[in-house]
């Protein structure tokens, strides 16, 4: 695995495959990419993305310091989407997926040019193919896109097979 610095200087293990737009994996909170099922998918998506995965910190290889704070973590996301060359799709896990639309909040907001292309959601009919989630403005005043509950925060979802 490869290792970049985060913004308090915390060590962050990170794997990079495939070609494309970027995409950044987000494991839940008990798995360690390097050993989960985030490989697994990372080879799945990599002939259509380049997919950085990465162990969260206090995981895996990747280090920790304290005290923890999930804008720490934010900050992680932040510095693998530098790395990325921004901007980045996310793709959370379990816990991986609120910390998602919250990196996906915070990087994105008062930016002209977001760091953070959007949430993903994977149709079940068209398994394995992931496509950019719409936001409620782009699906006109006052309307929600079919499938979503509106809102201004778009949902990282994951569809069962």
């Amino acid at each position: 695995m490869n290792t970049l610095s985060s913004r308090d200087g915390t060590t962050i293990a990170y794997d990079e495959q495939g070609e494309g737009p970027a995409l950044i994996l987000v494991d839940g909170a008990l798995t360690v990419h390097s050993s989960g099922s985030g490989s697994e998918l990372a080879k799945l998506l990599a002939p259509h993305f380049t997919v950085f995965g990465f162990d969260r910190r206090g995981r895996g290889e990747s280090g920790d310091t304290l005290p923890y704070a999930v804008d720490r973590e934010i900050d992680d996301i932040e510095a693998l989407i530098d790395r990325a060359g921004g901007p980045a799709f996310l793709y959370g896990h379990s816990s991986g997926g609120p910390l998602a639309m919250r990196a996906a909040i915070r990087l994105g907001q008062g930016q002209q040019d977001r760091p953070v292309r959007g949430p993903l959601q994977q149709r079940p009919w068209r398994a394995g193919v992931l496509e950019p989630v719409p936001r409620t403005a782009e699906a006109g005043p006052g309307r929600t896109p079919p499938g979503r509950r509106g809102g201004p925060v778009p949902a990282v979802r994951r569809h069962a097979r």
